[in-house]
């Protein structure tokens, strides 16, 4: 199982990743931030809990110093990681266009949570655990990977 962060803003919106993601951390085979942690501790402190992968985000630090896309296997899955998917009108067909080997793409930027499995193509948003701008909750999303099946989830936060 993969946790799946974006938009932590730490420490510009939050002074720290809220505790009831603790136990979900705990039990991850990875983690996937799709960018906006603008401290490299952000990073440093998921490491902790497992391997990291994440994606730049507009507001990083120069030191935080990732790569704007990335893309991967997990679980059997291919997996792919940008921080900004553009605009709502046109996503999927771009992103699919983009990312053309993908089964799962994962992006952050708006804080709005989306889930959209469609056509062999889940796009995947985890909206923000610790900024939820105009989104009534804070979520973040779980990632099941297994032999080439896929299934996401958004959760929201107390």
């Amino acid at each position: 199982m993969a946790v799946v962060l974006a938009d932590t803003h730490i420490p510009r919106r939050a002074h720290a990743l809220p505790e009831e993601l603790f136990s979900y951390l705990r039990q991850a085979d990875l983690i996937l931030h799709a960018g906006d942690l603008i401290q490299p501790s952000v990073l440093d402190e998921l490491s902790a809990y497992g391997p990291v992968r994440a994606v730049a985000g507009n507001v990083d630090l120069p030191e935080v110093d990732l790569p704007e896309t990335l893309e991967f296997d997990f679980g059997g899955a291919k997996i792919a990681m940008i921080h900004d998917s553009g605009r709502k009108e046109g996503r999927r067909k771009r992103l699919e266009k983009h990312f053309p080997e993908a089964r799962v793409i994962v992006f952050g930027h708006s804080h709005v949570p989306f889930l959209e499995d469609e056509n062999g193509l889940l796009l995947l948003n985890p909206g923000s655990p610790t900024d939820r701008r105009r989104q009534p909750r804070h979520t973040f999303a779980l990632l099941r990977a297994e032999e080439g099946s896929v299934r996401a989830e958004i959760l929201a936060l107390p």
